[in-house]
């Protein structure tokens, strides 16, 4: 077996709405090949996985899968199900798989859930190696493969502080994309969006975590402000450390000036020895070092959470408890061995290491690591209670003072800290400060919060439910409104038209196109941009009020969408295009691909759609769409359509061309919104299909709550050469006309013959072309639509082949045209912008040239040097052609 692409889905898509991965899987030699052909394979496998009996396949009860492994099934098959068990054994569960025939005999995709990316990866190439071994009958590392996916999630996934944030977001439907391979993490859409790394919000003053970050200058402050603290300072040299110990007169505390986590920090020193070597410690971290006194007591951390103390507990020094048998140092290792420990901050607790500062504090206490400790006899290896050197938490928030409490917020405030971990050292947090006794010893930024969420003793707190409710508190709103439009064809313009609506009330659009990302109507991206990645830079910048996403087929099938729910979603139409790319063999596949917009509808959301395409109207068919409660509302170009009847007679909404009008009718009330003609991109209402693209948007504006008067006064702004470049653009040129649009499959082709048709028997001139990746089909398809509606064709050939051999697409227009009227006048001129050239050059008066381009800006560029001026354009000289007149 070999493997292709491993490709990564991480929001909704069509194999399931939570991320997946997708293996392209070659079976080579075992193609074909069932698992009972194998000798003793299936033994093997159940030998070395027993957990596979659990698992349900097709059967939906425990043990389908062996049924079906005896029965006999395809091996991609079975790899899906080993990737699964090993998630599982490795303590980052999958429970989602899905197996598909792909390109060809022996070629899969294996599709697994997961929720540990990195290391899920790594399994399900696992499993692929598993699988082959046990073919082969070779033994195969279980434990090994186990262990080293457990690595890989404990480096590559969140840590327990960030996840219990998100987690907490997660609770509140708060939408969270994970920007980097650290903590880094959005919050949120658009203007709402919030960006907060571990515990540092983007609310988190820069100035105060450099004043946290430096111990000296929070001490000064602090006393300033009254805040008891440690006496101490910042030394350069062992001899300044040393000459502190004797000033203080008692034990005092070496730590490096900017350090973390406990790093280089040592407790309770005595002898001008312990500092000189703490101090070498201290340096190893820092080069500035910290000396301060050493004060008795116990240690607690205080959570601090915009300006309210959140939590509270008390920390432990790691510290192992005698059985009268081990060593110091075997109790350690079977401490570290807790699956609740891990190497960093990846679990509830940190494994205990052994370094400098143990082995000191060890013979300071006149012990050493091959001492065994008495029975039930508690050892301490450190003084500092860091849970990131080995310390454990015991939850003492309902135990704290209020003057405690207070002495905390204070100190928070006076920094400058909204996130801020506070560390005291006091006989007992549930009585007041006594005078002269503990105190603050130091403040963090970014603190931990691991010990509030799974503390060894007491109540877990949900510090990351109380960061989200500072980030939005409740009733605040994270979300910002998604329109998601889809569909074969009328796609960009329908996009175009509702941001253009949604922008006129004032609030800033952000909108992605076949054309590229536009913010307030600027493009900052050309290019298609209608996949996720695009849709996530709209949702990412804080700029935005509303997000208008054009959503195409491509996307959607490799790598779903860029958002979890949507507001308003709007299908324009599915039509026979791109069968034969992607797997796509059927229009049903098309259907299927992009129902996952209405799926992802938000409860009491807007699905809209095109009554006239009787390939959406069994749409709702899907339990899937169904399952979310939403607002339905048809349009069709035909006031009686039955459908649009029915639905009306149920209360329903829908928008429908009436007597030349636009209308919107809820139930039996119907309110007229604007006549067709009125509408620019119409073309006098002849464009029949922009008729219905302006219904679709009118539909959703009015689904979001858009007035009639704001909706009729910008629909009637729209204008081709402004807001709809490369749609049925017209432009004079000389005694002629020629219009540009982008039209590449038959229905596209159709839609502009019938508003042709419309035109007084006015000669017109067809320059097409149908992409290469294109069926057969639908080429020939489009040719003899071409050739029914044209007076003349001309066949361009665009310059990506996709594939195709030179000349290949043309011939087979060109042979379908034929077949379709032999006596057309038909040409082929392979050059997009020469077949144009040739048009104009032949173009009678009064005559339309209609190309249909794969690149605007050269077309655009030939018809400058024409002179060409646009009949949208209020200075054109055409400005006055009127309907009459086509």
């Amino acid at each position: 077996m070999k493997i292709g692409e491993i490709r990564t889905m991480p929001g909704p898509n069509i194999y399931n709405h939570k991320p997946v991965l997708l293996m392209k899987l070659f079976l080579e030699d075992l193609t074909e090949k069932e698992s009972y052909e194998i000798p003793g394979f299936v033994d093997r496998l159940l030998s070395l996985l027993p957990g596979v009996h659990q698992h349900h396949c097709a059967k939906g009860r425990p043990g389908g899968f062996i049924e079906r492994l005896y029965g006999g099934t395809y091996f991609g098959h079975i790899v899906e199900h080993v990737a699964l068990e090993l998630t599982e054994l490795a303590g980052v569960p999958a429970f989602f798989g899905k197996t598909l025939y792909a390109d060809g005999p022996g070629i899969y995709d294996v599709i697994v859930e997961f929720k540990a990316e990195e290391s899920t990866k790594y399994l399900l190439r696992a499993a692929v190696d598993l699988v082959q071994a046990l073919v082969d009958g070779k033994p195969f590392p279980l434990e090994e493969c186990l262990q080293e996916a457990r690595n890989i999630a404990a480096k590559t996934e969140l840590g327990p502080s960030t996840r219990a944030i998100v987690d907490a977001a997660e609770r509140r439907g708060i939408p969270w994309i994970r920007l980097n391979q650290g903590s880094l993490i959005q919050l949120g859409y658009g203007k709402n969006r919030k960006l907060l790394q571990a515990t540092v919000s983007d609310q988190t003053r820069a100035i105060a975590v450099d004043i946290a970050s430096d111990k000296g200058l929070t001490k000064s402050i602090l006393e300033q402000a009254a805040v008891p603290v440690p006496k101490g300072r910042i030394v350069q040299t062992k001899e300044e450390a040393i000459q502190m110990l004797q000033e203080i007169g008692t034990s005092i505390v070496v730590k490096p000036l900017n350090g973390c986590q406990g790093k280089g920090v040592s407790l309770n020193l005595t002898s001008a020895a312990e500092v000189s070597y703490a101090f070498e410690i201290a340096q190893e971290y820092s080069s500035e070092v910290i000396v301060e006194e050493f004060i008795e007591g116990r240690n607690y951390r205080v959570l601090v959470v915009n300006g309210k103390v959140t939590a509270a507990s008390e920390r432990i020094p790691a510290h192992v408890v005698g059985d009268g048998k081990r060593s110091i140092i075997e109790l350690i290792e079977m401490v570290n061995r807790d699956p609740q420990r891990g190497d960093d901050h990846e679990k509830p607790l940190t494994r205990i290491v052994v370094d400098s500062i143990l082995i000191a504090y060890l013979q300071k206490s006149g012990r050493s690591l091959s001492d065994i400790p008495r029975s039930g006899e508690r050892v301490f290896l450190r003084e500092s209670a860091n849970l990131s050197t080995g310390g454990t938490a015991r939850d003492v928030t309902h135990l704290i003072h209020p003057q405690i409490a207070d002495l905390c917020e204070r100190a928070a405030r006076i920094i400058g800290l909204d996130i801020c971990g506070i560390d005291l050292v006091l006989e007992d947090i549930a009585e007041p400060l006594p005078t002269g006794g503990g105190g603050i010893i130091e403040l963090n930024a970014a603190p931990g919060i691991r010990m509030h969420h799974y503390p060894t003793e007491g109540e877990p707190r949900d510090v990351g439910e109380a960061i989200i409710e500072m980030l939005y508190p409740i009733g605040s709103a994270a979300r910002i409104p998604i329109f998601s439009i889809t569909g074969t064809n009328g796609k960009t313009t329908t996009t175009r038209m509702i941001g253009h609506l949604l922008a006129g009330t004032g609030q800033t659009v952000g909108m992605t196109t076949t054309d590229g990302i536009f913010i307030s109507g600027e493009c900052i991206a050309q290019g298609d941009t209608t996949g996720p990645l695009s849709a996530k830079t709209i949702l990412s910048d804080p700029l935005i009020d509303i997000a208008v996403l054009e959503t195409a087929r491509g996307g959607i099938i490799r790598s779903g969408l860029g958002y979890d729910w949507c507001d308003v979603a709007v299908f324009t139409n599915i039509q026979p295009d791109h069968i034969g790319q992607d797997g796509i063999e059927r229009l049903e596949d098309l259907v299927h691909i992009k129902s996952l917009v209405a799926e992802r509808v938000r409860e009491g959301g807007v699905l809209v759609l095109n009554a006239d395409d009787e390939n959406l109207t069994g749409l709702l068919d899907n339990p899937r769409i169904r399952r979310v409660k939403k607002k339905v509302v048809y349009y069709s170009l035909y006031a009686g359509h039955p459908l649009i009847k029915r639905h009306l007679s149920v209360g329903g909404t829908a928008v429908f061309l009436k007597q030349g009008w636009i209308v919107e009718a809820v139930g039996q009330i119907e309110r007229p919104i604007v006549r067709a003609a009125d509408i620019p991109v119409t073309i006098g209402g002849t464009a029949d299909f922009h008729t219905a693209n302006a219904m679709a948007s009118i539909a959703a504006c009015r689904g979001y709550g858009l007035s009639i008067e704001r909706i009729r006064s910008g629909i009637t702004g729209f204008r081709s050469d402004w807001h709809n470049q490369g749609r049925t653009n017209l432009y004079q040129v000389g005694n002629g006309y020629v219009m540009v649009d982008y039209g590449h499959n038959p229905d596209s082709l159709a839609a502009v013959c019938r508003m042709i048709a419309n035109w007084n028997g006015r000669k017109v001139t067809g320059v097409i072309g149908v992409p290469g990746d294109r069926d057969n089909s639908v080429a020939e398809q489009a040719a003899k639509v071409a050739a029914r509606g044209f007076h003349r064709l001309i066949i361009k050939e665009d310059k990506d082949l996709r594939g195709r051999l030179p000349g290949e697409i043309p011939q087979i227009l060109y042979q379908a045209v034929k077949q379709e009227a032999a006596d057309l006048d038909c040409e082929i001129v392979p050059d997009e912008c020469e077949a144009l050239a040739r048009a104009i050059e032949r173009m009678e008066t009064d005559e339309v040239v209609v190309v249909f381009y794969e690149k605007l800006q050269p077309i655009l560029d030939l018809l400058k040097k024409y002179n060409a001026v646009s009949v949208s354009s209020p200075e054109g000289i055409a400005a006055q052609l009127t309907l009459a007149k086509l």
